[in-house]
């Protein structure tokens, strides 16, 4: 190359990476350093050469991941839409608003630079956060050179290494890390939404003791880790102890005690044990049969893997994954230990270990022993055994610089770096080497056995402090030799539960059923403590609350083990087919989300598990907001008022059913549906008439008592408008109680369907968009109750003495003026003339209206006017005043008047035969002579 200097921009993970390696390559000779738009990334500048081409480097960092994941703005909120649509609801990648200085940084340098050379971590994370980077980069300037550089250790020979051998970019990596986020967003906020709104209002939680807003979250990972933990309490609760019995020997002599234990172990049957015992007592001799001995050797451990490093630090130190991590990665970014993230745990032949060890020799614990390591004539140096793993990222975990204690570490700092040192001399190490002598002797033909040992080489365990293997020694005994045992006794015991998952336990158990990977295994755990699923003691042993307990058993007495490995182990190994490119990330999406959508839906439709055993644990709250009142129902279509959530199928607190917006209170749209329901199912059919669709219809029950005879008790309808039978039947049955609105915001046209009723004439959206505090009441004109709540109008009884009312028993006197049987007192139910009330007659076929009550009241000779069948007087004054079309208050006749039959409709065939006029019949004629 040579010649002209070309502009790098260099982007690292985090600014304490970028201000090492920036110091590394430009050896701190004309290291210059400026502001970006973000004050807590600074950019460095120094001049460098690759590969023989002059170069001046800048220096920058992100802050982990640029971009975010997300639903689009349609779907973010909680209750705008059905739970199940997010399995295919739009996503994208955006920045963050307190990103948006570090992306003007980007695209600042990006314009005036020929190369970007990417300095992310160097595992599938950081290769996605590469192309984040990318992404932002080359929108400023498409004419990018993009490399990458590969590094495991913030020290020179690795830094000076990756740049002069740079690599391009690994998109699999990325992908594979794409198709994860978007999985286990989708899934994850599908279930949370869907238990979150079923239970917090449901039930009195008392785990959440904090004040925040109750959020019962389910992630794939999370889960499953959380199985583990309830499953393992689950055991310890279903054991009963057993009672067993075991014959211990013992043997003292001048050289020591020999233990011997019995070849059985142990009997559950008392009388074989005390016979077998009672034979030995009779024959007490014993004979040794067998001596052997041999040399055996204790192995050091593997090179150190980041689930090995997690497991020791929780063993050794009580020191929680997380907290592990914490410090780890601390550790690397000052570059006294390599990368803490990775999978490998062998050494390639690359790796000069002999140089790491040199490092090693001036430190005051374990100096000498690294000398010895080096010294050849020790003999106490081995070549590392291989775990058997190797993620072709990073070695493992190694110390890359020599420390006797920084000043600003804690004593964390100080116990994972020993470990990390301990551990890296221990496996260059000679295993230690013991002599062990196993003795068999025969009682009474039963069978015994003792081992004692002695060390001979101790070798790694003078480094390794964290292994005992102790010496225990046994007197000498020759094959044939006799003697009679110090103590013969049959003693009792019982059997044990299993004890608490600890947290090494917990880790080991997700690694080896693939729950998460190294890099997140310990958020996952961290998870179940801040949702208050489980609780870590101070032995670092896990328990269940009542609320981790309740959820694992709710999906279980569904059938569904989402709280199982299974799923998210399928997952996990397709996610690393498309790291290694042998799976597209589009193949393995549409796969898992198909997947987890069918479970979804089978645990949607059996929630009563989830309620059930949520019972057992948690007080019931009776409060509208549960499961129906919060929206968790069935989709049935788009909320037409609001246009942002669904409207769903469900209950009011009364027990009827109901179609209402998701957004309730803040949307307060609402299709009241007939009371005689007894059931309703949303199907998957759309209805073929209303727009815009779809509109599913819903198969319904009705009482059968509680509809007339000639309809069907099965009906398959439609809320959109087009049912005329749904109509009828909510004019006729009327909607049972409803609870008067309340709260914030625009509300719909509580009418049953009128709304969309193409025989209905009125229409009354407009007044429930007007806040009755603040319209001035037609009756007293004034303000703060609507006119129908007028104190000065207020209702008498509902069962005055009308007149024409038989005043004994207290039924009417008023006779059908069509066929002459006396009619029955009914309450209006239309819009109109909702809650007054008229006489009607009751015979089949006549269904004549007579007259309105208040007609009667006032004395006059009223006529019929539209009205619609009766309905429970709770309804009364809720959407208008009485008589607000054709009739006033004061029952004045009107012109306009229409004949109706006993359902609300008109009746056109039908007229007076004296004059012709459709609006009265004969008998109320004025042009009839002598009326």
């Amino acid at each position: 190359m040579g010649g002209r200097a070309i502009t790098v921009l260099n982007v690292a993970e985090k600014p304490s990476v970028a201000k090492s390696v920036a110091s590394i390559l430009s050896r701190n000779q004309g290291l210059r350093v400026r502001d970006g738009r973000s004050r807590y990334n600074r950019i460095f500048e120094f001049n460098y050469t690759i590969r023989g081409q002059p170069c001046q480097m800048l220096f920058t960092s992100v802050l982990g991941h640029l971009m975010e994941l997300d639903f689009d703005d349609r779907y973010r909120k909680w209750h705008s839409c059905d739970p199940a649509d997010l399995f295919q609801a739009p996503v994208h990648k955006f920045v963050p608003e307190d990103k948006k200085d570090i992306k003007r940084t980007l695209e600042e340098e990006a314009r005036r630079c020929q190369w970007l050379i990417l300095w992310l971590d160097c595992d599938r994370e950081g290769e996605n956060i590469a192309f984040e980077v990318i992404n932002v980069c080359t929108a400023a300037n498409p004419n990018l050179t993009i490399k990458r550089a590969r590094f495991s250790a913030l020290i020179d020979r690795e830094i000076h290494q990756a740049v002069q051998n740079l690599v391009e970019p690994n998109k699999w990596f990325a992908d594979a890390v794409d198709a994860r986020q978007e999985i286990d967003l989708r899934i994850g906020a599908t279930f949370t939404r869907f238990q979150t709104m079923l239970m917090k209002d449901a039930f009195v939680i008392d785990t959440v003791t904090d004040g925040r807003n109750t959020v019962l979250s389910y992630g794939p990972c999370q889960f499953p880790t959380l199985g583990f933990v309830v499953e393992r309490y689950w055991e310890i609760q279903a054991h009963e102890p057993e009672e067993f019995w075991l014959i211990k020997c013992s043997h003292r002599s001048d050289e020591g005690v020999a233990n011997f234990s019995w070849e059985r172990g142990h009997l559950f049957d008392y009388t074989c044990a005390v016979i077998i015992y009672e034979m030995c007592i009779e024959e007490p001799t014993a004979t040794v049969t067998k001596v052997t001995p041999k040399e055996k050797p204790k192995y050091p451990p593997h090179p150190l893997s980041t689930i090995e490093l997690e497991k020791r630090a929780s063993r050794y130190f009580r020191m929680s994954s997380e907290r592990t991590m914490k410090v780890a990665e601390e550790l690397y970014q000052g570059g006294f230990i390599s990368y803490p993230r990775t999978e490998t745990d062998n050494f390639s032949s690359r790796t000069d270990l002999h140089a790491i060890v040199q490092e090693q020799q001036g430190h005051p614990e374990w100096g000498i022993y690294a000398q010895r390591l080096l010294d050849p004539g020790a003999g106490l140096w081995r070549n590392p055994r291989g775990g058997g793993h190797d993620d072709q990222a990073h070695p493992p975990i190694h110390p890359t610089k020599f420390s006797a204690g920084e000043s600003g570490w804690s004593q964390d700092h100080r116990k994972l770096y020993e470990l990390v040192v301990r551990h890296f001399l221990a496996c260059v190490s000679k295993p230690a080497l013991g002599a062990e002598t196993t003795v068999e002797i025969d009682i009474a033909g039963e069978r015994f056995s003792a081992c004692g040992r002695v060390i001979l080489e101790r070798n790694y365990l003078d480094i390794y402090i964290y292994d005992r293997w102790d010496g225990s020694m046994i007197p000498n005994y020759a094959i044939g030799e006799q003697f009679i045992p110090t103590t013969l006794t049959l003693d009792p015991g019982k059997t044990n539960p299993p004890p608490l998952l600890s947290e090494a336990d917990l880790l080991s158990r997700m690694d080896k059923e693939c729950i998460g990977t190294d890099a997140t295994m310990h958020d996952h755990i961290k998870k179940l403590l801040d949702r208050f699923y489980a609780t870590k003691d101070a032995n670092m042993c896990f328990t269940p609350t009542n609320l981790g307990e309740a959820l694992v058993m709710g999906y279980d007495d569904m059938g569904y083990k989402l709280w199982k490995p299974d799923l998210r182990a399928v997952m996990e190994r397709d996610m690393k087919s498309v790291s290694e490119g042998n799976k597209s990330k589009a193949e393995v999406l549409d796969t898992s989300l198909q997947q987890m959508k069918t479970c979804f839906l089978d645990a949607r439709l059996n929630k009563v598990k989830l309620l059930e055993a949520m019972a057992i644990f948690f007080e019931r709250l009776n409060r509208v907001g549960s499961d129906e009142q919060n929206g968790t129902g069935v989709v049935v279509r788009r909320c037409r008022l609001c246009q942002e959530s669904d409207m769903v199928l469900k209950k009011n607190r009364d027990g009827n059913f109901m179609v209402g917006c998701r957004s309730y209170p803040q949307c307060r749209s609402v299709v009241w549906l007939p009371g005689s329901i007894s059931e309703a199912v949303v199907t998957t059919n759309a209805c073929n008439n209303c727009t815009p669709g779809p509109v599913y219809l819903i198969q319904f029950k009705f009482q059968q008592l509680k509809i007339p005879p000639s309809y069907n008790v099965n009906h398959l309808g439609c809320i959109g408008g087009c049912d005329e039978i749904l109509t009828q039947l909510t004019e006729i049955c009327g909607t049972g109680s409803r609870m008067p609105a309340r709260g914030r915001g625009p509300t719909a046209s509580t009418s049953n369907v009128h709304h969309t009723n193409p025989r209905s004439t009125a229409s009354t959206s407009n007044a429930h968009h007007t806040n009755p505090r603040q319209a001035v009441c037609s009756h007293c004109q004034e303000t703060g109750h609507s006119s129908n709540d007028c104190p000065s109008q207020t209702r008498r009884s509902r069962n005055p003495q009308y007149p024409g009312m038989n005043q004994q028993n207290g039924e009417s006197s008023v006779a059908c003026s069509s066929c002459g049987t006396p009619c029955g007192l009914q309450t209006a139910n239309t819009d109109s003339n909702r809650g007054r009330d008229f006489y009607s007659c009751q015979t089949q076929g006549c269904r004549f209206f007579v007259r309105w009550v208040d007609d009667l009241n006032n004395g006059s000779e009223g006529r019929s006017f539209p009205r619609s069948n009766s309905t429970p007087a709770s309804n009364r004054g809720r959407n208008g005043g009485r008589g607000s079309r054709g009739r006033g208050r004061n029952g004045s006749n009107s012109s306009n008047g229409t004949f109706v039959s006993a359902t609300g409709d008109p009746i056109s065939d039908r007229r007076c035969y004296t004059c012709g006029d459709p609006s009265h019949f004969a008998n109320v004629c004025p042009n009839r002579g002598g009326l």
